[in-house]
């Protein structure tokens, strides 16, 4: 746990929350200014900044937390879509560097923005892509 980190305190029960979900890795909060009825965070109890930092074992387990969550809340809820979020980077929209992930149910003309302006790349840049990123 890093001492100035606010998720870190409210992963790990140092400030009271409306936590829906607790194991030993993670704990998971209704967001305090939610984007949708429901919205709510993963939050790992031990401290990444970001993907980048995040232990393997860990990302697998937020990812199978998150669609867990997913399902029960679509079901509880009854929304008819899902967005999971996860910001890395002042530059993608990373606020609070402690690696985390947003459960943000959907409804119809709910008014919340989550959208990019698509461009056309042209084939020959999508091939160098492909050959400068490939495993």
């Amino acid at each position: 746990m890093k001492d100035d980190c606010i998720f870190c305190k409210l992963a790990n029960g140092i400030f009271d929350t409306n936590v829906i979900y607790e194991d030993d890795d993670f704990t998971v909060i209704l967001d305090a200014a939610p984007a949708t009825r429901g919205h709510s965070l993963i939050l790992p109890k031990e401290h990444y900044a970001n993907i980048y930092e995040l232990d393997e074992e860990i990302a697998g387990k937020a990812f199978k937390l998150a669609k867990k969550l997913a399902s029960k809340m679509t079901d509880k809820l009854g929304c008819d879509g899902f967005n999971v979020v996860q910001n890395n980077g002042e530059s993608a929209g990373q606020t609070v560097f402690h690696f985390h992930m947003h459960l943000i149910p959907r409804y119809k003309n709910d008014g919340a923005l989550l959208q990019w302006k698509p461009t056309e790349p042209k084939p020959e840049d999508q091939k160098k892509l492909c050959e400068l990123l490939s495993m």
